[in-house]
C-alpha cells in the first residue's frame, strides 16, 4: 500500500484493505458476508474505472511521441509503456480467472444475483491453500512477485512483494494468531468466499495502482502528462503591495494556467521556494533604507517558473513592485520632551503600521532598556546626558528615537511648626514653639512625571535657640518631626531658632535610598 503521491482513489482502496482485514478476524455472521460483498463490489468498481485510466495514459504517451516527432528516445518509452499494460493485463486476467473458479466451485450466483454458498469456507480453503500448500494462492503469490520485480525496473518505489505473509504485513505482524501465516494462509485460511473475493480484487487494485504509478513516470518523461495550453504566462499575487518595514510581505507565484498535472519549479531571488497547488510560497522581510516624502520606498523582486513541456524545460522571468512604507514610532509617557537623569522613565512605544505582528524589543545607548510585561512598555534608566533608543520587531530594527536626559530637581525644603508653614516675617510665640517638621517636597513637574521617583526625606538636621547671637540650647535629630518643648520652656520673646539641614534623602524606583545634594539650607525662626 506504499505510495508517495497517491490519488484520492488509491487512498479510498488503501482504506478498504484495512476494513477488510479487520472484518477477517471477526466471527462471520450473514451481515458481515453482505458487507463483505459490497466491499468486494466496491473494488472492482474502482478498478474497472482505474483500468480504463490507464489505458488512457498509454494514448497520452503515444500522442505526444508522435506531436514530438517520434524520436527513438521517446519510441523506446512508449514501448515500455506498452509492455507494462500487456504484463498487467496479463496479471488482472490471472486474478479475475482464480475469481471465476473460485464462484464456479461455489455453485455461482442465484437468480437474484447473490453467491449461492456466499461462505464455503472449506472450499476456498481446498482451492487456495490446498492439503500440501498447493493450491492456487501460492501460484498467485509467485505471479504477484513475478509482476513487482518487473515494475521495479521502470519504477523503483513499487515495493518488493504485494502478496506480503503475516511477518511482512503492517497490520497481522502485531497479531501472534496471524504474524507466522504465509500470504495463503494469511489471506484465504478459515475465509468465506465473499471475503476471498474482496482479497482477490483488493490485489488487483494494487497491481493496477502500481501500473498507474509506472506509466505516470514514463508519461512524464515525455511531456505526456501535461495539459497544454494557447497561453501559458508567469504571474504573482501579493496579500498587499504595501507593508511596513519590519513586517513579513507575503505572495503566490503560480502559472496563470496551472493544473494538477503541472509540476512548476519556482524559485525567488535565485533560491528555490515552496510549490503548494501549483502556486510558489514567496515570504520575505520588507526593508528598505531610503523613503520619499511620503514615507513610502518602491521596491522589486524577481522570480523564476521553470515547467517541462514535451521533455523541455522552458523558464518564464516575472518581476514583481512592491511598497515599503516607513513605519512611525510613537511614544507615549509623560515625560516624552525629556528623561530624568538615573530615574525608571516609563515609556510606551508602539508601531501602528505593524498591527498585531508587532513584537518589540529595545535597547539604549546612553542608558539601561528594560521592557515591560506588556506590549510596547518600557522603561529607561539613562545614565548620559543623551538616550538613544532603538526599536526591534520579530528581530528586525524598526528605528530609533533619540531624547535629551535632564538632572533631577532639587526638593525645596520647607519648615513647619505646629503643623503650619513657619512665617520667618511674623515668627512664632516662644511659648508655642514645639512640634516641628521639616519637609522636601519635590519639584511638582518630576513629582507628576516619576511619582515613584520624587520620594523626598529629610534625614537628619539640626536646632539651635539663639540668645543675642549666643547659643542656650541645641539639638539634633534623624527624624524628619522632633519635639522641641525643651527650646519652648527656655526661650525668651527675641530668642530665635536656627535649623540648619544636613542630609535629605530619595527613595528611588527600586526603593532605595539616594542622597541628595540640596547643600546645607538653614531656617531662622523669631520668636515672639
Amino acid at each position: 500500500m506504499a505510495g508517495a503521491k497517491e490519488t484520492p482513489r488509491q487512498k479510498m482502496v488503501g482504506m478498504m484493505y484495512l476494513v477488510l482485514l479487520a472484518m477477517l478476524a471477526l466471527n462471520v455472521s450473514s451481515a458481515i458476508l453482505l458487507k463483505f460483498q459490497f466491499l468486494d463490489e466496491s473494488l472492482r468498481e474502482v478498478n474497472n474505472k482505474t483500468r480504463n485510466e490507464n489505458a488512457g495514459i498509454i494514448s497520452n504517451i503515444r500522442a505526444a511521441v508522435t506531436e514530438a516527432g517520434d524520436r527513438p528516445n521517446d519510441q523506446r518509452v512508449l514501448q515500455n509503456a506498452q509492455a507494462i499494460r500487456q504484463r498487467t493485463s496479463e496479471m488482472v486476467d490471472y486474478i479475475r480467472n482464480v475469481r471465476e473458479a473460485l464462484v464456479e466451485k461455489t455453485g455461482g450466483k442465484n437468480e437474484e444475483n447473490h453467491y449461492v454458498n456466499p461462505e464455503a469456507n472449506d472450499i476456498v480453503g481446498i482451492t487456495m491453500i490446498g492439503g500440501q500448500k498447493n493450491g492456487a494462492a501460492y501460484e498467485l503469490k509467485n505471479k504477484l512477485d513475478d509482476y513487482t520485480k518487473f515494475l521495479r525496473q521502470f519504477n523503483p518505489s513499487v515495493p518488493a512483494s504485494i502478496a506480503l505473509t503475516g511477518k511482512e504485513d503492517p497490520v497481522a505482524k502485531n497479531d501472534p494468531n496471524q504474524r507466522n501465516k504465509d500470504f495463503a494462509e494469511l489471506n484465504f485460511e478459515e475465509t468465506p468466499l465473499v471475503a476471498a473475493l474482496a482479497v482477490l480484487s483488493q490485489k488487483e487494485s494494487e497491481v493496477l495502482k502500481y501500473e498507474s504509478d509506472a506509466l505516470q513516470k514514463l508519461a512524464a518523461s515525455v511531456g505526456a502528462d501535461i495539459i497544454k495550453f494557447e497561453k501559458i504566462f508567469a504571474m504573482a499575487r501579493a496579500e498587499s503591495k504595501t507593508v511596513a518595514a519590519g513586517t513579513k510581505y507575503k505572495a503566490d507565484m503560480f502559472i496563470a494556467a496551472s493544473s494538477d498535472a503541472v509540476t512548476p519549479k519556482m524559485s525567488f531571488q535565485g533560491k528555490p521556494v515552496k510549490v503548494v497547488n501549483g502556486m510558489g510560497q514567496v515570504e520575505f522581510v520588507a526593508s528598505a533604507s531610503n523613503y520619499d516624502a511620503d514615507g513610502n520606498s518602491k521596491q522589486t523582486w524577481k522570480g523564476q517558473v521553470t515547467i517541462n513541456q514535451n521533455g523541455r524545460d522552458t523558464t518564464f522571468m516575472l518581476t514583481e513592485e512592491y511598497v515599503v512604507a516607513k513605519p512611525v514610532i510613537q511614544v507615549q509617557s509623560a515625560a516624552v520632551q525629556a528623561l530624568y537623569f538615573q530615574c525608571a522613565n516609563q515609556l510606551n512605544i508602539q508601531v501602528p503600521a505593524l498591527g498585531a505582528v508587532y513584537d518589540p524589543s529595545f535597547s539604549a545607548n546612553g542608558g539601561t532598556a528594560v521592557k515591560g510585561s506588556k506590549k510596547g512598555e518600557v522603561t529607561i534608566i539613562p545614565n548620559a546626558k543623551e538616550v538613544k533608543i532603538n526599536v526591534s520587531s520579530g528581530g528586525n530594527a524598526i528605528g530609533s528615537e533619540t531624547f535629551n536626559v535632564r538632572p533631577i530637581p532639587k526638593p525645596e525644603i520647607v519648615a513647619f511648626v505646629n503643623g503650619k508653614p513657619v512665617d520667618a516675617k511674623r515668627g512664632v510665640p516662644a511659648q508655642s514653639f514645639r512640634a516641628v517638621e521639616l519637609r522636601a517636597i519635590p519639584d511638582e513637574g518630576f513629582s507628576q512625571a516619576l511619582p515613584n521617583e520624587a520620594r523626598y526625606r529629610v534625614t537628619k538636621w539640626r536646632a539651635y535657640l539663639v540668645r543675642n547671637n549666643q547659643p542656650v540650647d541645641q539639638a539634633e535629630f534623624s527624624t524628619p518631626t522632633a519635639n522641641l518643648t525643651n527650646f519652648a520652656a527656655k526661650a525668651n520673646k527675641g530668642d530665635r531658632v536656627l535649623m540648619e539641614v544636613l542630609d535629605v534623602k530619595r527613595l528611588n524606583y527600586q526603593g532605595n535610598a539616594v542622597d541628595v545634594n540640596v547643600g546645607q539650607p538653614n531656617f531662622t525662626v523669631p520668636l515672639n
